[in-house]
């Protein structure tokens, strides 16, 4: 069974963005292609920090996360080559929507003080990247479990030429961003 984004992108989204954009072939009409959930850890100062980490964003996002590991050795922030440094998981297909739903639906508007995403995330390419400052957004994560607090960054990467397409799509797609602050003056 598809998951209920998707069909929403195959229904309304993309007849939607064809029809505004003019897009002569169903393969201009962009799309998400995946999404990159990363956690980095400063693993020197606390031992076990990596698996605490791993342990989270595998609740979080239902995929057992990547370890990343440093790759040379930089005395100042003593960090040694092959260092476990943080984690990453990789999400596609209905993976990747599910994860999307759950982000933009329930964890999102846990986020004190929330006024939308800042529009100026885009990296010129159509995508999306944003950091969250604490796990405790998502309702998987238990609170009296956590040891510590970590952050993470998330990419969504889409299909889209330019950054006016992919905001076009993740507006569509139910993305809380910000409206652009227009000067006066």
């Amino acid at each position: 069974m598809k998951a209920r984004l998707y069909e929403k992108y195959a229904k309304e989204v993309a007849p939607a963005l064809k029809e505004k954009r003019k897009y002569t072939n169903v393969h201009q009409i962009p799309k998400m292609v995946k999404i990159v959930v990363n956690m980095g850890v400063s693993a020197s100062l606390e031992k076990g920090a990596v698996e605490d980490a791993a342990k989270d964003l595998s609740l979080i996002t239902g995929r057992k996360p990547a370890i990343s590991k440093s790759r040379h050795s930089i005395a100042q922030f003593k960090l040694r080559e092959n260092q476990a440094i943080g984690c990453r998981v990789t999400l596609r297909r209905d993976e990747m929507y599910e994860f999307f739903d759950r982000l933009v639906a329930t964890a999102l508007p846990r986020i004190r003080d929330f006024r939308g995403l800042s529009p100026r995330k885009f990296d010129g390419r159509g995508n999306y990247t944003f950091g969250v400052k604490e796990q405790l957004i998502f309702p998987e994560i238990d609170v009296d479990r956590v040891v510590k607090t970590r952050g993470m960054d998330i990419t969504l990467v889409t299909t889209a030429r330019t950054d006016e397409e992919a905001r076009a799509l993740l507006l569509q797609l139910g993305m809380p961003l910000r409206k652009p602050n227009v000067s006066a003056g």
